[in-house]
């Protein structure tokens, strides 16, 4: 009898050893949320992320631009123009330009059709860009073979391309992703008006097959374009865009402020769009820069949390609407970024001046939105001058290490510098 209970005992005591052995791997564990809160079951959310995207206007190669970089061997370097602007487009985790120029790849020339040799494309990719655009009143200056080998050349390069097409099956947008943030890029360029849907391009009718390949819109049926400008960032959206930035080729040449189509453009896409930021080129000058809005009403209820609304005039009791209103920044023209546009070819110093646009901002991956939107930029000046009997182009960034540019002391052209920088600020109306 003894033996039975002792045996039970013992087949007692295994049980709850197997018990106190077996129960902590079926616990859950409190995690400290790191403020020192108990019993936060849910995962910490991502840490938001600051992000910085640089965008440039114009860089086109006129025909002294591209003497000045022959070696004189038949090839080309057009690295020294970026030598000063270089750390500032490097340091951007999204730097954007506009490629106004073909890559035909022979019979070079600059203004009226430009046409430039391969090396230029290089140099935009060491310089640190990873998003060129395309779309532009010169796209189409070496037919659409040039337009489309153009493509091939700046992709090559490692370059993301926006603004045209190789294929039909490809998106008329890039996608370009930083810190794990996706960044889509739309780019357009105006038509001339005409008073049919034909496209336009620099005074050229194009025909169906090439105007199949470029982003343009039509300023006599703008509301209609804009609605497939819209379509675009859906797209964009759609495959995954955290972030979209529209890039419009607009405006008048050498106009220092915008005019109503490019205040009309930019607002209706703000409106009609879900868009973060809007950059413009083409009129060769630096044009003002400006914060748009948009509103959005959401309905949030007594503990703040947001709430669907069928019908904002039935708002049930206890829920309230608050404007989450939308900035998005808008840079009219970028000006120049490198040309031979000039006081001594034009008769117009302001089109040797431009901006890097900066804008900074921090998304929240959890909420997929958009914070603390910072514009600002560095306006630049492009200096051209003789050294050692050779012709010479460098952009100059008129920051605060300006009267120490090096370039500057060999050209002696530190007080034009001095003076675009004045001027520029003034006309951007950012810091």
């Amino acid at each position: 009898m003894k033996k039975k209970v002792l045996a039970s005992i013992l087949v007692l005591l295994c049980v709850l050893v197997g018990v106190f052995l077996v129960l902590p791997l079926f616990s859950v564990e409190e995690k400290d949320d790191g403020d020192g809160s108990e019993g936060d079951f849910f995962p910490k959310p991502p840490d938001p992320i600051e992000l910085s995207i640089l965008c440039a206007g114009d860089i086109m190669a006129h025909s002294s631009n591209l003497k000045a970089q022959a070696n004189g061997d038949g090839t080309y370097d057009f690295n020294n123009n970026y030598d000063y602007v270089r750390d500032y487009i490097q340091g951007a985790d999204v730097a954007i330009c506009n490629i106004e120029t073909t890559f035909p790849g022979a019979n070079y020339t600059g203004y009226p059709a430009f046409r430039s040799p391969d090396e230029m494309a290089a140099a935009v990719a060491a310089a640190g860009f990873d998003v060129a655009g395309t779309a532009n009143n010169h796209m189409l200056d070496s037919g659409l073979s040039g337009a489309m080998r153009t493509l091939d050349i700046l992709r090559s390069n490692g370059l993301k391309t926006t603004g045209s097409i190789k294929e039909s099956a490809e998106p008329r947008y890039a996608l370009y992703e930083a810190k794990g943030v996706k960044v889509g890029v739309v780019a357009y360029t105006y038509q001339n008006t005409t008073n049919d849907r034909r496209v336009s391009i620099n005074g050229n009718i194009a025909g169906a097959e090439t105007a199949s390949h470029i982003n343009s819109f039509n300023y006599a049926y703008i509301d209609e374009d804009i609605a497939k400008v819209n379509e675009v960032v859906v797209a964009a959206r759609e495959a995954g865009a955290d972030i979209v930035i529209l890039y419009y080729h607009w405006g008048e040449e050498y106009q220092q402020h915008s005019n109503q189509w490019q205040q009309y453009i930019a607002q209706q896409s703000v409106n009609t769009m879900d868009v973060d930021i809007i950059f413009g080129s083409h009129p060769h000058v630096l044009q003002e820069a400006t914060m748009l809005y948009k509103d959005n009403w959401v309905a949030l209820d007594s503990k703040g949390k947001e709430v669907k609304v069928e019908n904002p005039e039935n708002t049930p009791e206890g829920v309230t609407w608050e404007n989450h209103r939308k900035e998005v920044p808008v840079y009219y023209s970028l000006g120049n970024f490198i040309s031979n546009q000039r006081a001594e070819t034009l008769n117009n110093k302001y089109t040797e001046q431009g901006v890097m646009a900066m804008v900074n901002l921090t998304f929240h991956p959890d909420t997929k939105t958009v914070t603390d939107l910072k514009m600002g930029g560095v306006t630049t000046w492009v200096d051209r001058y003789n050294s050692a009997g050779k012709l010479c182009y460098s952009i100059i960034p008129l920051d605060e290490q300006l009267d120490s540019n090096p370039v500057l002391q060999t050209s002696g052209h530190l007080n034009r510098a001095r003076e675009a920088k004045e001027l520029s600020y003034g006309i951007l109306g950012i810091n």
